[in-house]
Protein backbone atom coordinates (compact mmCIF):
# COMPACT_ATOMS: atom_id res chain seq x y z
CA UNK A 1 0.00 0.00 0.00
CA UNK A 2 0.80 3.22 -0.64
CA UNK A 3 0.31 6.84 0.60
CA UNK A 4 1.23 10.23 -0.63
CA UNK A 5 1.89 13.56 1.55
CA UNK A 6 1.23 16.58 -0.44
CA UNK A 7 2.35 20.19 0.74
CA UNK A 8 3.91 23.04 -0.70
CA UNK A 9 6.75 23.53 1.48
CA UNK A 10 9.10 20.83 2.04
CA UNK A 11 9.36 22.17 4.97
CA UNK A 12 6.15 21.75 6.48
CA UNK A 13 6.19 17.58 5.81
CA UNK A 14 9.40 17.41 7.49
CA UNK A 15 8.55 18.90 10.40
CA UNK A 16 5.39 18.78 10.87
CA UNK A 17 4.23 15.06 9.22
CA UNK A 18 7.76 12.98 9.91
CA UNK A 19 6.30 11.13 12.71
CA UNK A 20 2.87 10.26 10.81
CA UNK A 21 4.94 9.05 7.48
CA UNK A 22 6.92 7.00 10.06
CA UNK A 23 4.40 4.93 11.89
CA UNK A 24 2.89 4.44 8.10
CA UNK A 25 6.27 2.88 7.32
CA UNK A 26 6.29 1.19 10.52
CA UNK A 27 3.14 -0.56 9.49
CA UNK A 28 4.34 -1.73 6.22
CA UNK A 29 3.30 1.06 3.72
CA UNK A 30 5.44 2.49 1.38
CA UNK A 31 5.35 6.24 1.88
CA UNK A 32 6.26 8.96 -1.04
CA UNK A 33 6.25 12.49 0.43
CA UNK A 34 5.50 15.66 -2.12
CA UNK A 35 6.73 19.22 -2.06
CA UNK A 36 8.35 21.28 -4.47
CA UNK A 37 12.11 21.93 -4.27
CA UNK A 38 13.72 22.89 -0.88
CA UNK A 39 16.47 22.69 1.56
CA UNK A 40 14.66 20.34 3.74
CA UNK A 41 13.66 17.65 1.23
CA UNK A 42 16.90 15.62 1.18
CA UNK A 43 16.83 14.92 4.89
CA UNK A 44 14.00 12.37 3.95
CA UNK A 45 16.66 9.79 2.69
CA UNK A 46 17.95 9.49 6.26
CA UNK A 47 14.55 8.20 7.48
CA UNK A 48 14.16 6.06 4.38
CA UNK A 49 11.57 8.06 2.87
CA UNK A 50 11.57 8.61 -0.48
CA UNK A 51 10.76 12.49 -1.66
CA UNK A 52 9.39 13.70 -4.57
CA UNK A 53 9.94 17.06 -6.19
CA UNK A 54 7.44 19.48 -8.42
CA UNK A 55 7.49 22.69 -9.68
CA UNK A 56 5.02 24.84 -7.78
CA UNK A 57 4.98 28.43 -6.89
CA UNK A 58 2.72 28.94 -3.41
CA UNK A 59 2.29 32.56 -4.12
CA UNK A 60 1.68 32.17 -8.10
CA UNK A 61 -1.45 33.66 -9.25
CA UNK A 62 -0.62 32.94 -12.88
CA UNK A 63 -3.18 30.57 -14.98
CA UNK A 64 -1.33 28.92 -16.95
CA UNK A 65 1.33 28.20 -14.45
CA UNK A 66 -0.96 26.54 -11.88
CA UNK A 67 -2.46 24.36 -15.37
CA UNK A 68 0.89 23.50 -15.42
CA UNK A 69 1.46 22.54 -11.84
CA UNK A 70 -1.60 20.84 -11.54
CA UNK A 71 -0.68 18.47 -15.08
CA UNK A 72 2.54 17.81 -13.63
CA UNK A 73 1.27 16.77 -9.99
CA UNK A 74 -1.15 14.74 -12.05
CA UNK A 75 1.47 12.86 -14.09
CA UNK A 76 3.38 12.45 -10.89
CA UNK A 77 0.41 10.75 -9.70
CA UNK A 78 0.15 8.62 -12.11
CA UNK A 79 3.57 7.32 -12.19
CA UNK A 80 3.51 6.82 -8.24
CA UNK A 81 -0.19 4.98 -8.17
CA UNK A 82 -0.64 5.66 -4.18
CA UNK A 83 -3.62 3.98 -2.73
CA UNK A 84 -4.42 7.46 -0.80
CA UNK A 85 -2.92 11.35 -1.13
CA UNK A 86 -3.23 13.58 1.55
CA UNK A 87 -2.54 16.97 0.61
CA UNK A 88 -1.78 20.29 3.60
CA UNK A 89 -3.00 23.27 3.16
CA UNK A 90 -5.69 24.84 0.88
CA UNK A 91 -3.71 25.44 -2.26
CA UNK A 92 -2.24 21.65 -1.95
CA UNK A 93 -5.69 20.54 -1.32
CA UNK A 94 -7.54 22.02 -4.61
CA UNK A 95 -4.59 20.86 -6.26
CA UNK A 96 -4.22 17.71 -5.03
CA UNK A 97 -7.98 16.72 -4.88
CA UNK A 98 -8.05 17.59 -8.77
CA UNK A 99 -4.79 16.14 -9.70
CA UNK A 100 -6.26 12.71 -7.76
CA UNK A 101 -9.37 12.66 -9.82
CA UNK A 102 -7.49 12.84 -12.82
CA UNK A 103 -5.21 10.24 -12.07
CA UNK A 104 -7.53 8.04 -10.58
CA UNK A 105 -6.48 8.07 -7.31
CA UNK A 106 -9.11 6.11 -5.09
CA UNK A 107 -9.00 7.83 -1.66
CA UNK A 108 -8.16 11.98 -0.66
CA UNK A 109 -7.67 13.26 2.52
CA UNK A 110 -7.53 17.05 2.59
CA UNK A 111 -5.72 18.65 5.79
CA UNK A 112 -7.21 22.35 5.89
CA UNK A 113 -5.15 23.65 9.03
CA UNK A 114 -6.84 27.12 9.08
CA UNK A 115 -7.98 29.13 5.98
CA UNK A 116 -4.71 31.25 5.87
CA UNK A 117 -4.30 34.41 4.46
CA UNK A 118 -6.87 34.70 1.48
CA UNK A 119 -9.28 33.95 4.13
CA UNK A 120 -7.61 36.03 7.50
CA UNK A 121 -6.98 39.33 5.60
CA UNK A 122 -8.82 41.79 4.37
CA UNK A 123 -6.24 43.35 2.65
CA UNK A 124 -7.75 44.39 -1.68
CA UNK A 125 -5.64 41.07 -2.68
CA UNK A 126 -7.65 38.72 -0.66
CA UNK A 127 -11.14 39.72 -0.70
CA UNK A 128 -10.72 39.49 -4.90
CA UNK A 129 -9.24 35.81 -4.16
CA UNK A 130 -11.62 35.01 -1.48
CA UNK A 131 -14.90 34.18 -3.85
CA UNK A 132 -12.67 32.22 -6.60
CA UNK A 133 -10.86 29.84 -3.49
CA UNK A 134 -14.10 29.24 -1.96
CA UNK A 135 -15.51 28.51 -5.76
CA UNK A 136 -12.43 25.86 -6.21
CA UNK A 137 -12.54 24.83 -2.88
CA UNK A 138 -16.24 23.82 -3.25
CA UNK A 139 -15.97 22.32 -6.38
CA UNK A 140 -12.64 19.87 -4.96
CA UNK A 141 -12.91 19.37 -1.55
CA UNK A 142 -16.12 16.80 -1.10
CA UNK A 143 -15.72 15.20 -4.41
CA UNK A 144 -15.58 11.35 -4.25
CA UNK A 145 -14.42 9.28 -1.72
CA UNK A 146 -12.61 12.16 0.34
CA UNK A 147 -12.37 13.48 3.71
CA UNK A 148 -11.37 16.80 4.83
CA UNK A 149 -9.65 17.45 8.03
CA UNK A 150 -9.92 20.11 10.35
CA UNK A 151 -8.10 21.25 13.51
CA UNK A 152 -10.54 23.52 15.33
CA UNK A 153 -14.49 23.33 15.37
CA UNK A 154 -14.65 26.97 14.19
CA UNK A 155 -12.97 26.10 10.91
CA UNK A 156 -15.22 22.76 10.44
CA UNK A 157 -18.24 25.35 11.15
CA UNK A 158 -17.01 27.94 8.32
CA UNK A 159 -16.58 24.88 5.98
CA UNK A 160 -19.72 24.08 6.42
CA UNK A 161 -21.76 27.09 6.71
CA UNK A 162 -20.12 28.03 3.35
CA UNK A 163 -21.04 24.95 1.72
CA UNK A 164 -17.89 24.34 0.92
CA UNK A 165 -17.51 20.20 1.82
CA UNK A 166 -20.66 18.38 3.40
CA UNK A 167 -20.75 17.59 7.38
CA UNK A 168 -20.78 14.10 6.67
CA UNK A 169 -17.24 14.39 5.18
CA UNK A 170 -15.62 16.98 7.99
CA UNK A 171 -13.19 15.19 10.63
CA UNK A 172 -12.01 17.35 13.50
CA UNK A 173 -8.41 16.70 15.13
CA UNK A 174 -7.19 18.96 16.68
CA UNK A 175 -3.33 20.09 15.96
CA UNK A 176 -0.76 18.27 13.75
CA UNK A 177 0.32 16.73 17.79
CA UNK A 178 3.47 17.36 19.29
CA UNK A 179 6.26 14.65 20.39
CA UNK A 180 5.70 15.29 24.50
CA UNK A 181 8.43 12.84 25.62
CA UNK A 182 10.80 15.27 23.20
CA UNK A 183 9.36 18.76 24.37
CA UNK A 184 9.76 18.52 28.03
CA UNK A 185 9.25 21.83 30.69
CA UNK A 186 13.02 22.37 32.00
CA UNK A 187 13.75 22.87 35.87
CA UNK A 188 12.28 26.19 36.98
CA UNK A 189 15.63 28.87 36.25
CA UNK A 190 17.03 31.93 38.27
CA UNK A 191 13.99 34.02 39.05
CA UNK A 192 16.33 37.08 39.05
CA UNK A 193 17.35 36.62 35.90
CA UNK A 194 14.86 38.63 33.18
CA UNK A 195 11.64 37.25 31.97
CA UNK A 196 12.57 35.36 28.71
CA UNK A 197 9.40 35.52 26.26
CA UNK A 198 9.18 33.56 22.87
CA UNK A 199 7.22 34.40 19.44
CA UNK A 200 8.38 31.57 17.36
CA UNK A 201 6.42 31.54 13.98
CA UNK A 202 6.21 32.65 10.12
CA UNK A 203 7.15 36.38 10.35
CA UNK A 204 3.63 37.47 9.09
CA UNK A 205 1.65 40.78 10.57
CA UNK A 206 -1.47 38.47 11.31
CA UNK A 207 0.75 36.34 13.32
CA UNK A 208 0.85 39.36 15.98
CA UNK A 209 4.70 40.50 15.37
CA UNK A 210 4.24 44.10 14.88
CA UNK A 211 2.00 43.60 18.50
CA UNK A 212 4.88 41.93 20.00
CA UNK A 213 7.44 44.26 18.80
CA UNK A 214 5.78 46.88 19.83
CA UNK A 215 5.23 45.42 23.46
CA UNK A 216 8.96 45.32 23.79
CA UNK A 217 9.13 48.80 22.90
CA UNK A 218 6.50 49.94 25.68
CA UNK A 219 8.15 48.01 28.23
CA UNK A 220 11.78 49.28 27.44
CA UNK A 221 10.28 52.57 27.86
CA UNK A 222 8.97 51.98 31.46
CA UNK A 223 12.30 50.42 32.03
CA UNK A 224 11.34 46.71 32.20
CA UNK A 225 14.53 44.54 31.54
CA UNK A 226 12.29 41.57 29.63
CA UNK A 227 14.06 39.62 26.85
CA UNK A 228 12.34 39.30 23.98
CA UNK A 229 13.04 36.48 21.46
CA UNK A 230 12.09 36.39 17.94
CA UNK A 231 12.13 32.60 16.05
CA UNK A 232 10.97 32.32 12.65
CA UNK A 233 12.08 33.65 9.31
CA UNK A 234 9.71 35.91 6.64
CA UNK A 235 7.73 34.28 3.88
CA UNK A 236 8.10 35.91 0.66
CA UNK A 237 5.43 33.06 -0.32
CA UNK A 238 2.87 35.21 1.47
CA UNK A 239 1.88 38.96 0.83
CA UNK A 240 1.68 39.77 4.73
CA UNK A 241 4.91 38.71 5.64
CA UNK A 242 7.46 41.21 7.16
CA UNK A 243 11.02 41.60 5.03
CA UNK A 244 13.88 40.98 5.96
CA UNK A 245 15.23 44.25 6.37
CA UNK A 246 12.72 45.30 8.75
CA UNK A 247 13.09 42.20 11.46
CA UNK A 248 17.15 43.16 10.85
CA UNK A 249 16.42 46.45 11.93
CA UNK A 250 14.39 45.45 15.42
CA UNK A 251 17.20 43.52 16.01
CA UNK A 252 19.66 46.32 15.45
CA UNK A 253 17.25 48.93 17.71
CA UNK A 254 17.49 45.92 20.69
CA UNK A 255 13.94 45.73 20.64
CA UNK A 256 14.00 41.92 19.76
CA UNK A 257 16.98 39.28 19.64
CA UNK A 258 16.01 37.65 16.25
CA UNK A 259 17.16 33.75 16.13
CA UNK A 260 16.01 33.02 12.79
CA UNK A 261 14.89 29.49 12.07
CA UNK A 262 15.29 27.35 15.47
CA UNK A 263 16.44 23.63 14.51
CA UNK A 264 16.26 22.88 18.33
CA UNK A 265 13.03 24.14 19.40
CA UNK A 266 13.15 21.77 22.74
CA UNK A 267 16.29 23.50 23.98
CA UNK A 268 15.06 27.23 23.17
CA UNK A 269 11.84 25.94 24.63
CA UNK A 270 13.72 25.28 27.78
CA UNK A 271 15.85 28.57 27.71
CA UNK A 272 12.55 30.70 27.64
CA UNK A 273 9.29 31.36 30.05
CA UNK A 274 6.76 32.73 28.03
CA UNK A 275 5.48 31.64 24.06
CA UNK A 276 3.33 34.46 23.11
CA UNK A 277 1.33 35.05 19.78
CA UNK A 278 -0.71 37.63 19.63
CA UNK A 279 -2.29 36.29 16.37
CA UNK A 280 -5.41 37.08 15.01
CA UNK A 281 -4.49 34.98 11.73
CA UNK A 282 -6.94 32.14 10.97
CA UNK A 283 -5.11 29.59 12.60
CA UNK A 284 -5.85 25.77 12.90
CA UNK A 285 -4.03 25.27 15.81
CA UNK A 286 -0.80 26.41 16.10
CA UNK A 287 2.47 24.72 16.27
CA UNK A 288 4.27 26.97 18.75
CA UNK A 289 1.35 27.10 20.89
CA UNK A 290 1.46 23.16 21.27
CA UNK A 291 5.17 23.04 21.40
CA UNK A 292 5.55 25.71 24.27
CA UNK A 293 2.63 23.85 26.30
CA UNK A 294 4.37 20.51 26.34
CA UNK A 295 7.35 22.28 27.38
CA UNK A 296 6.00 23.84 30.31
CA UNK A 297 5.81 27.38 29.32
CA UNK A 298 3.29 30.28 30.03
CA UNK A 299 0.73 30.62 26.82
CA UNK A 300 -0.49 33.93 26.14
CA UNK A 301 -2.69 34.21 22.54
CA UNK A 302 -5.62 35.68 21.62
CA UNK A 303 -9.30 33.59 22.04
CA UNK A 304 -9.81 33.39 18.59
CA UNK A 305 -10.15 30.13 15.94
CA UNK A 306 -6.94 27.77 16.60
CA UNK A 307 -5.60 29.75 19.98
CA UNK A 308 -8.16 29.16 21.99
CA UNK A 309 -7.96 25.21 21.43
CA UNK A 310 -4.76 25.54 23.08
CA UNK A 311 -5.88 28.67 25.46
CA UNK A 312 -8.97 27.73 26.68
CA UNK A 313 -9.80 29.92 29.98
CA UNK A 314 -7.75 33.37 30.58
CA UNK A 315 -6.19 32.73 33.90
CA UNK A 316 -6.22 28.61 33.73
CA UNK A 317 -4.00 27.01 31.47
CA UNK A 318 -2.56 30.42 29.56
CA UNK A 319 -3.39 34.06 29.30
CA UNK A 320 -5.37 35.64 26.46
CA UNK A 321 -5.03 38.89 24.80
CA UNK A 322 -7.03 41.08 22.66
CA UNK A 323 -5.85 40.88 19.09
CA UNK A 324 -4.20 44.08 17.62
CA UNK A 325 -3.34 45.52 21.13
CA UNK A 326 -0.18 45.62 21.91
CA UNK A 327 -0.50 47.59 25.35
CA UNK A 328 -2.66 44.92 26.55
CA UNK A 329 0.23 42.58 25.93
CA UNK A 330 2.67 44.38 27.83
CA UNK A 331 0.68 44.51 30.64
CA UNK A 332 0.23 41.37 30.50
CA UNK A 333 3.93 40.50 30.23
CA UNK A 334 4.82 43.22 32.99
CA UNK A 335 2.37 41.42 35.48
CA UNK A 336 4.10 38.20 34.57
CA UNK A 337 7.26 40.16 34.98
CA UNK A 338 6.41 40.46 38.46
CA UNK A 339 4.64 37.10 39.36
CA UNK A 340 6.85 34.29 38.48
CA UNK A 341 4.85 31.99 40.70
CA UNK A 342 1.75 32.53 37.72
CA UNK A 343 4.42 31.75 34.84
CA UNK A 344 5.40 28.52 36.69
CA UNK A 345 1.64 27.60 37.68
CA UNK A 346 -0.18 28.40 34.12
CA UNK A 347 3.10 26.47 32.45
CA UNK A 348 2.01 23.35 34.70
CA UNK A 349 -1.45 23.68 33.55
CA UNK A 350 -0.28 24.26 29.79
CA UNK A 351 1.73 20.92 30.20
CA UNK A 352 -1.58 19.03 30.88
CA UNK A 353 -3.26 20.07 28.60
CA UNK A 354 -0.53 19.24 25.90
CA UNK A 355 -0.44 15.84 27.42
CA UNK A 356 -4.06 15.25 27.56
CA UNK A 357 -4.66 16.63 24.07
CA UNK A 358 -2.20 17.14 21.89
CA UNK A 359 0.80 14.45 22.01
CA UNK A 360 1.08 13.17 18.73
CA UNK A 361 0.67 9.21 19.11
CA UNK A 362 -3.35 10.64 19.66
CA UNK A 363 -3.29 12.46 16.50
CA UNK A 364 -1.63 10.11 14.42
CA UNK A 365 -3.54 7.35 15.35
CA UNK A 366 -7.02 9.47 14.56
CA UNK A 367 -5.27 10.11 10.99
CA UNK A 368 -5.21 6.51 10.13
CA UNK A 369 -8.67 5.99 11.21
CA UNK A 370 -9.60 8.87 8.88
CA UNK A 371 -7.37 6.52 6.70
CA UNK A 372 -9.22 3.52 7.19
CA UNK A 373 -12.78 5.09 6.31
CA UNK A 374 -11.71 5.76 2.64
CA UNK A 375 -9.28 2.10 1.64
CA UNK A 376 -10.48 -0.30 -0.09
CA UNK A 377 -8.14 -2.67 1.99
CA UNK A 378 -7.51 -1.85 6.04
CA UNK A 379 -3.73 -0.45 6.48
CA UNK A 380 -1.40 -2.65 7.79
CA UNK A 381 -1.22 -4.27 11.59
CA UNK A 382 -1.03 -0.93 13.56
CA UNK A 383 2.10 -0.49 16.34
CA UNK A 384 1.13 -0.95 19.85
CA UNK A 385 2.23 2.63 20.75
CA UNK A 386 -0.82 3.96 18.76
CA UNK A 387 -3.14 1.85 20.15
CA UNK A 388 -3.77 4.77 22.83
CA UNK A 389 -5.15 6.62 19.80
CA UNK A 390 -8.01 4.85 19.92
CA UNK A 391 -11.00 6.29 22.15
Amino acid sequence: MRIALFANTDWYLYNFRLSTAQHLQANGADVVMVSPPGEFGERFAEHGIRWVTLPMDRASLNPLREAFTVRHLTALLRRERPDLIHNFTVKCAVYGALAARLSGVPAVVNAVAGLGYVYASNGLKARVLRPVVSTLLRATLGHGASRVIVQNPDDAAALSASNLVSDDKIRLIRSSGVDVERFQPSEPDDAQRPLRVLLAARLLREKGVAEFVEASRMLQVRGRNVEFLLAGTPDPGNPSSFAREEVEQWGRKGLVRWLGHVDDMPALLASVDVMALPSYYREGVPRCLIEGAASGLCLITTDLPGCREVVTRHGEDGLQVPPRDAPSLAALLMHLDDDRATVHRLGAKARERAVAHFDERLVIGRTLDVYEELLSTPLPARVDALECARE
